[in-house]
Formats: structure tokens, sequence, C-alpha cells
């Protein structure tokens, strides 16, 4: 056999396989081939693709009810994702009595840019275990882009960062003074050209510079009484009978306490030389009275104000579906008022492989508390018509997934399944393309080339 017979034979091989492939839905079916040239197989009709199992995605006013409960079943036979077959709402055995919804859906909004006038508004499903208080969300309307609601107060939590500022640090007496404590000090008859009237800092050393003239004083370890008897001491010197004030200006342990303070991995923030404070779980009301209550050891009355530096703890994610090539997941802090089109611009907008008609987002709910929130996502409304209806506000821990094209990511899974294939053809190919050259040089002494085909 020829070289050309040959290479036709493989391209004709590796054509079969690949419709054969594309017909069966991506199953691959191993058998023995006559070595004999065949023709190629006809090119599959459309038919055959719908026959396979693969439906096209139908239209936004299809979706099901937009909530599912606990209890995941997967859906029976071939059914992929998108066909009509596919139900939105996947559950597991249903409740002996389940209660109807807590209020019925106001009357639908119109929406600009679907293919379906209007689009169903989110309703709830009861948890399995039955009615109760916990198993049913409070009634009203979802917030939105124009009727937004305030986020309950504000918890604490690793790694947030808080600011404290001091208002009141006394220390409680007797106390002695130390280094990066200021002193104000005073004294009366002092010489015309070097007055001592300020504030004076004390060093690392403990000792106060009062001047050329009058010197250095050490005063770390003494009360207030004792620091004003070494002063008038050290400037009988000096000075014929001084007269001597001190004061305590500023005391250092507010250097220790003011400032950004991280929450660390425990839920503590350190306050310096007066340990730490568990502030994990607590609001900022909260964390004030814990924090004033521990410096209370030290300090007499002490009073702090608290605020949030930065908000690190509480965040949503948009979750990217990559058409067959993994997902993408960003996290963003949350601020109290961002909405998906605020949370989808964070992004620079959908990939390139999104399906504009499958974003939606997931609100998540307590361990066990078996009712999921799903709201769908309007795409088209929001961008083309402005309309806010399904601009949803966000809160903490809330997932915006974005679905991928559904065409696109059945051409990513066939490129896939047939990149092997096509890396073994093509071997084969050039191996037997090379065989066969090397016969033909042996043949024509020496002397011959690699044609095309």
């Amino acid at each position: 056999m020829s070289s050309r017979s040959r290479a036709r034979l493989l391209i004709g091989a590796w054509v079969s396989l690949c419709l054969i492939l594309a017909v069966a839905g991506c199953q691959l079916q191993v058998s023995f081939v006559d070595p004999s040239p065949q023709p190629p197989p006809p090119p599959p009709q459309p038919a055959n693709m719908m026959a396979a199992g693969y439906q096209t995605p139908p239209a936004a006013s299809q979706q099901g009810p937009i909530v599912q409960t606990n209890g995941y079943a997967p859906p029976p036979g071939n059914v992929m994702p998108g066909s009509p077959n596919y139900p939105s709402v996947i559950s597991g055995p249903p409740p002996v009595a389940a209660p109807p919804p807590v209020a019925a859906p106001p009357p639908p909004m119109p929406l600009h840019g679907m293919l379906s006038p209007a689009m169903p508004e989110p309703t709830f499903a009861a948890a399995p275990h039955g009615p109760g208080p916990d198993a049913m969300p409070p009634p009203g309307y979802i917030p939105t882009e124009k009727a937004k609601t305030s986020l309950p107060p504000y918890v604490i939590e690793p790694p947030d960062i808080l600011f404290l500022d001091p208002i009141r640090l006394t220390p409680k007496p007797p106390y002695t003074v130390g280094p990066m404590d200021v002193l104000y000090i005073r004294v009366a008859k002092t010489l015309p050209d070097e007055p001592i009237d300020g504030q004076y800092i004390i060093s690392p050393d403990g000792m106060v510079n009062l001047g050329f003239s009058y010197g250095q004083v050490r005063v770390a370890g003494l009360t207030i009484e004792e620091v004003e008897r070494v002063l008038r001491n050290q400037l009988r010197g000096a000075l014929k009978d001084p007269s001597v004030a001190v004061g305590l200006v500023q005391y250092r342990g507010v250097q220790q306490t003011r400032g950004e303070h991280l929450v660390r991995p425990d839920g503590t923030i350190s306050l310096g030389g007066y340990g730490c404070v568990y502030v994990a779980g607590l609001t900022l009301a909260q964390a004030k009275v814990a924090i004033e209550r521990h410096l209370c050891q030290w300090l007499q009355d002490p009073e702090v104000a608290v605020d949030v530096f930065a908000y690190n703890s509480k965040v949503y994610y948009v979750i990217t579906d990559g058409a067959g090539f993994g997902m993408n997941v960003y996290r963003f802090p949350i601020t109290g008022g961002e909405t998906v089109l605020d949370a989808i611009s964070n992004i620079q907008g959908l990939p390139a492989v999104a399906s504009r008609k499958k974003i939606w987002v997931a609100r998540p709910a307590p361990a066990h508390h078996g009712c999921s929130q799903i709201l769908p996502v309007d795409w088209l409304a929001i961008t083309e018509g402005g309309v806010t209806g399904t601009n949803y506000q966000l809160f903490p821990g809330d997932r915006i997934y974005i679905q991928s094209d559904p065409w696109i990511k059945f051409d990513n899974v066939l490129a896939k399944a047939l990149a092997p294939f096509e890396r073994m053809l093509g071997f084969a190919l050039l191996t037997s393309v090379t065989i066969q050259n090397f016969r033909g040089n042996n043949n024509n002494s020496g002397v011959g080339f690699i044609g095309g085909f």
C-alpha cells in the first residue's frame, strides 16, 4: 500500500471517529477497524444531536420555582441542565405536611429584554421537618436597588481592624511615672533666660531634661509628690528657694491603646501592656464595654471610643463558570449598599463565556435550616431597561453565580474529549509518513523527499 493510500486511510478514520463521538454524545466506543479504505459517514443531522440527549436551553419564562429544598437527588436519565425536563427545584422526600407559603407572591413584574414577558417573584419552601418559626423566612419584599434596607448591627470577627480612641485614661493612685510619660512642670523665680514652664517628656532612660543651667533629673519610678521633691532639690543649686509644681499631662498607656488593632484569629485584640481583650462576636457597643471593663484593672473609670477601621470579615462572592475549564471565585468586602450590578462591575462585567440568562443570587441559610433561597437575576432587564426588580441588595455571605453558555461549554467538553485522539492520530500519521519516506529513500538510492497530499 502506498503512503498516499495510508494517509487517506488515517485521515478517514480520524474524521469518522470525530463524527461518531459527536453523534453519540461524547461516549467513546472502541472496536476493531477494517484496514481497507472506508468512505466517511455522512455528516450528522441536528435531529441526531437532539436524540443523543442534548437540549437547547429554555426561555427564561420556563424556569421553575426559584427556591430549592435540602436533600439533593440527581435527575433521572440523561436529562441535561437547561432542558425542559430538567427540574428547577431538586429536593428529597417531601415533608409530611408542608405548610402553605408565608405570603402570596405579588403580581409578576414586567421586565424588559427577556424572552418572557414576566418573571415570578421569589418563593420560599418549608423545611423538611415541618412548620415552625425557624422554617419560614419573614414576610416582605426582598431589598433591591431602589428599596434598600439597613444591615443589622455589625458583629466583630477576625480579621477586622478596630480603631480605639481613648477619651479618658486616668491611672489609679498612687501612680509612678515612667518613660514616655509627659509631665507639666512649672517653677517660679527661675533664671530670666531659662524659664521652666511647659511639658516635659520622660526619656526612655527615665530622665527629665530641665535645661542647660539646671541639668537632668531621674524621675522614673516616682510618684508625682516625689517628683516635685526631687526637682526642688535639683534646682536649689541654681535657684534660691524654688517653688515647683508638677502634673501628669499624658499617660504612657494612651499610646498602647490608641490606634488600629487587628482582631487576631483567636478573636482578641492586643492592648500592649494591658493584655488582650476578646471581642469576636460582639457588636461595637459590647466591645466598648468589654474593653473598658478590662482596663478598669489599671485605670480609674476609663472611657474609650471604638469604631471599625477595616471591614474585612463580611464579604460576598462572585462565582463564574469557566464553561468546562473550572470556576473563578472572587471575594469582595461588603459595606452595606452593594447590588448585583455593583458586584459584577467589580469583575469587569460578564465573562466572554457567560450566559446572560442564567445568573442568580444564592443566599445562604444556617446549617440544617432546610430552606435555600435562590434569587434569579434578569441581566438584560437590569442593563438594557434599567429595571431594578432583580438588582438585589447584597448581604454578607451572598453568592452570585454566573453560569456559562451551554453551547460554549459543550464545545469545550467535546474539544477536551477529542484532544487525546487528535494527538494519537497525528502521531500515527507522522510516523507512517516518516517510515514510508525512509523506504522511498532506500529504493531511490538515498534520494527522496517528503511530499504533500
